[in-house]
């Protein structure tokens, strides 16, 4: 019989069997848990909550709607959501469940705690019927997933009839001359601030290498296309290091 070879993915830049990435990503994120906000902020200078906040404005929240934010960690995309969306629900899911207990302990959670909810799950197997949520979003979390695909798929499948898909992501700039300096930055700066901060520089030099294994900005529009979605569009943030990939089920 012919040898079968297993299927391979990315963890960073090293090709792994695919069947191990979920471990070794959890792995990553079980380990800065408990200093992953704070890391946020010493990274980007506190420029990712502009970023977020942007990702609201081109959002606008509505009343009553309901929102599933997958990897979505400590809960900030959701906090965002249901303050501007003043009535509604989110649930925030995501595979590291100890990212999930940081997102419990802060304030914002303990006043909305009855209009939010925590799942631990995964991207590629979302644990909810199909049309359950009118917006569905992950912010730094799609280039995780070992199936990107799987991922969108199941974006397009929980979401009801004119809902909203929306990806905030680390992306590329346009200027090779900025990039050369944001590659410089980020791989001699952060995994060094990680070792300091959290004691674990392999885990953000995984972080960084990541960034750079994911699509460009068309590309990864091109492969939300696939996944059914309609009216597709992507805006650049910060230059193109990061970028918000916006996309409707018609």
């Amino acid at each position: 019989m012919p040898n079968i070879k297993p299927r391979t993915t990315h963890f960073g830049y090293q090709d792994i069997p695919e069947d191990q990435k979920a471990r070794l990503v959890h792995g990553v994120f079980t380990n800065v848990s408990s200093k992953y906000d704070i890391m946020n902020d010493i990274m980007s200078a506190g420029i990712h909550r502009m970023w977020k906040d942007a990702m609201m404005d081109w959002l606008a929240p509505k009343e009553k709607q309901t929102l599933l934010d997958v990897a979505g960690g400590t809960g900030d995309i959701a906090f965002r959501f249901l303050k501007r969306a003043r009535i509604g629900k989110a649930v925030v899911l995501d595979m590291t469940e100890s990212m999930l207990l940081e997102g419990k302990k802060r304030e914002e959670a303990e006043e909305i705690s009855s209009d939010l909810s925590w799942v631990v799950g995964d991207a590629m197997a979302l644990p909810f019927p199909e049309n359950s949520f009118d917006v569905y979003t992950i912010s730094f979390g799609i280039r995780n997933v070992t199936r990107i695909d799987d991922a969108l798929s199941e974006a397009f499948r929980v979401l009801r009839p004119g809902g909203r898909l929306m990806i905030l992501e680390f992306s590329r700039l346009p200027n090779q001359l900025m990039q050369k300096a944001y590659d410089w930055y980020s791989f001699n700066v952060i995994p060094r601030i990680g070792e300091l901060v959290t004691g674990d520089k392999n885990s953000y030099q995984y972080l960084v290498e990541s960034i750079r294994k994911f699509p460009n900005q068309s590309d990864f529009a091109t492969m939300i296309s696939s996944a059914g979605f309609e009216k597709i569009n992507y805006r650049n943030l910060s230059f193109g290091v990061a970028a918000l990939h916006s996309g409707w089920k018609i």
